[in-house]
């Protein structure tokens, strides 16, 4: 029986209590929705989208200069040479074009026009729903010999568009503050905005960007920008290869401001992206493969590379826009590059090692071991799947794709016999690595199925079977895993030591790697399989804690673990299961109180609480420099009790500047290694030799 409070609700509930909201309100209320969240990144999204529209007259051959400019209070001004927005007044809004494109959501060029072939930006509705979620914005237009400018507060104008000057050429320029009631954090990163630059700037050849930071010298810009030095001093030599005019820095101090000038500009486009992506890697195949083409409408670049690598690194784009999942264009790309390499082992007669007369047949991951390739489509209507983008799905993509990519590169094969036959034998040695792997891993499995399973003997598992509440810590050496062992809780806690370093993945095969005990003990004791037969929905914990050494031996192990969870779990990092657990380096005891600190600053600060509070005759600090000098109460108090210690979540993201730090930090080319080094060592603390 219907209950008769909920009939008189119900009755209550009419046309009134419906909210309509108007103009860019639905922007503020939700703005998750529109940018995917108020965070950090969020924030950088009003950029890309006020960048969005400069580069979509770039690519309709309307604008070759753009300048990003950020000023103090975080005030962003994107300025282009394009065509200029229009201001004359608009039919259906009775409003100026101007003010109808920054104010209404889903207004602008892109939609049922020929103004624009191709474009990008977040639905046709970037620049409406960064007015929306700015403090204020202003806009400047230039066109027919003047200047016009209106400004707006909160996404609402202000007042008309003025005429406020004279001008020659024509452009677009908009300066935006965000809103600090919608951002919690207001604080743009340049390094950031310069990769991002980096990128669309390869990614539209002879476009020319221009970054400027002219905040006043602070430790988040100074740090930003010493990191970035020695980044771009390494691609110079790219940029000679090149013969184009490309990154450049320069410092001016003056007036306790410290500008920094950034320019990007390449003629090479994609082809230089692939260069820069390889700058620490020997190339089998140099210059790279490119071609670039229109068909059906649809302009097709794609550039590739192989290196003396073991893993693939594949960046798609549509309409500039990174598409991390792939989609239609990655399909047709990877299925003519597999066709192509096996009609090149056919023509020049390749025979299988058993003298098979049908010859090798490569599979897929065997002619992508060792690529870089950036794979770059332009068209008129782009489907994607997603709110981010993620993934492209227009059908007749793949087609056009596979079809330009499987033609040139038989025309390359052909043209370049050397360079065909460097990357015939690579893929042939990853066809035989692959089925020793394979071998390999079936004897690890075969193994596990024989002995019913068993988990490694080293392993102290915990009572409970449910994923989402276990947790594995992994911990270096039978002393500290000793501690660990008796300080854990028994019902959730899962120990796994590790003797000494593991094997350095970034320059193994699988092969390779399934012959380590310690390695195999790894991915037994995760239970998601290895290589292709991982299966994530199989992990046995959900926290993986990585607890070692407060020293340089225990920062090279948490290194090699980083390195073997990237290079074969990368899920693990997006779904947010890899911690780095955080001991205390100092306990300062005094009478019968103890306490814990986990830097230095801490230390000091405890020891003078504690001599504020009495004459502290006896205070006595220790050092901790391993885990195995806490007994197990100890550690379970500072860095296993949920209630009280420190988790780190490490975030690990799929692009090219993470998969760079990990072949810069673990690959074989010794002199990018010591860059890195020599560019971060300042900002390294308690660090015991």
């Amino acid at each position: 029986m219907v209950n008769e409070d909920k009939i008189k609700q119900a009755e209550k509930y009419d046309a009134s209590k419906i909210t309509v909201l108007e103009g860019l309100e639905p922007v503020r209320k939700r703005p998750a929705m529109y940018i995917g969240g108020t965070n950090i990144d969020g924030l950088h999204h009003l950029v890309w989208e006020v960048l969005d529209n400069a580069i979509d007259e770039a690519m309709a051959g309307f604008c070759d200069k753009v300048t990003i400019m950020i000023e103090d209070g975080e005030r962003v001004t994107v300025e282009d040479n394009g065509r200029g927005i229009p201001v004359d007044t608009h039919k259906q809004t009775k409003k100026s074009a101007l003010e109808t494109v920054m104010t209404t959501l889903h207004a602008g060029g892109k939609f049922g026009s020929d103004s624009y072939k191709v474009s990008g930006g977040l639905h046709g509705v970037g620049v409406s729903v960064v007015n929306a979620l700015s403090a204020d914005l202003s806009c400047e237009v230039k066109r027919d010999g003047k200047i016009y400018r209106q400004e707006y507060e909160k996404g609402k104008a202000t007042g008309g568009v003025k005429v406020v000057g004279e001008a020659a050429g024509t452009g677009t320029k908009v300066t935006f503050v965000p809103d600090p009631t919608i951002f919690p954090l207001i604080a743009f990163d340049f390094a950031t905005i310069l990769n991002h630059c980096r990128q669309q700037a390869y990614l539209t050849k002879g476009l020319c960007i221009t970054i400027k930071d002219l905040r006043r010298k602070n430790k988040t810009t100074e740090k930003t920008i010493d990191e970035e030095t020695e980044f771009d001093e390494n691609t110079e030599a790219e940029i000679k290869l090149e013969t184009a005019q490309l990154e450049t820095a320069q410092r001016v101090k003056a007036d306790k401001i410290t500008p920094t000038e950034y320019t990007f500009y390449f003629e090479g486009g994609i082809a230089s992206y692939v260069r820069h992506l390889n700058k620490t890697k020997a190339y089998l195949n140099d210059p790279p493969f490119y071609v670039e083409k229109e068909e059906s409408g649809v302009l097709t670049e794609v550039a590739l590379a192989y290196t003396d690598d073991f893993k693939e690194h594949t960046y798609t784009f549509a309409n500039n826009i990174y598409t991390p999942e792939g989609g239609m264009h990655l399909t047709g790309f990877r299925s003519a590059l597999t066709r192509a390499i096996n009609d090149y082992v056919k023509k020049i007669g390749v025979v299988s090692n058993g003298g098979d007369k049908k010859g090798v047949v490569l599979s897929g991951d065997d002619v992508r071991e060792g690529l870089t390739a950036v794979v770059s489509v332009k068209l008129k209507n782009p489907q994607f799947e997603g709110q981010t983008k993620a993934k492209l799905g227009n059908a007749e993509v793949r087609t056009i794709v596979e079809s330009v990519t499987s033609q040139a590169l038989t025309f390359y094969f052909d043209e370049h016999p050397n360079e065909a036959r460097r990357i015939l034998e690579k893929c042939l040695l990853s066809a035989k690595a692959r089925l020793a792997a394979r071998a390999a891993r079936e004897t690890v499995i075969r193994k596990g199925a024989l002995d019913g399973m068993t988990l490694p003997g080293k392993l102290a598992d915990c009572s409970l079977r449910d994923p989402k509440r276990t947790e594995l810590y992994i911990v270096e050496g039978d002393s500290a895993g000793g501690s660990t062992k008796q300080g854990r809780d028994r019902s959730f806690q899962a120990v796994l030591p590790l003797r000494g370093k593991i094997l350095n993945v970034e320059r193994a095969r699988l092969d390779r790697m399934l012959s380590s005990e310690e390695i195999k003990a790894l991915i037994v004791a995760l239970g998601i399989g290895i290589g292709e037969e991982t299966n994530y929905d199989k992990l046995r914990y959900h926290r993986i804690i990585i607890m070692t050494d407060a020293d340089v031996d225990g920062a090279h192990i948490r290194t090699l673990l980083l390195t073997f969870f990237y290079r074969n779990y990368p899920k693990l990092f997006e779904v947010g299961n890899i911690y780095i657990a955080q001991p205390p380096l100092y306990a300062i005891t005094s009478g019968k109180e103890i306490h814990y600190a986990y830097s230095d600053r801490e230390r000091d600060d405890i020891v003078e609480s504690i001599k504020a509070k009495s004459a502290a005759a006896g205070i006595s600090i220790q050092r901790y420099k391993g885990l195995g000098e806490m007994n197990p109460t100890q550690l379970w108090e500072t860095t296993m009790n949920p209630k009280n210690r420190i988790l780190l979540k490490v975030e690990a993201p799929e692009d090219e500047r993470t998969d760079e730090i990990f072949t810069t930090l673990m690959g074989d080319e010794v002199l990018p290694r010591k860059r890195f080094i020599q560019t971060h060592a300042k900002n390294v603390k308690n660090l015991d030799v």
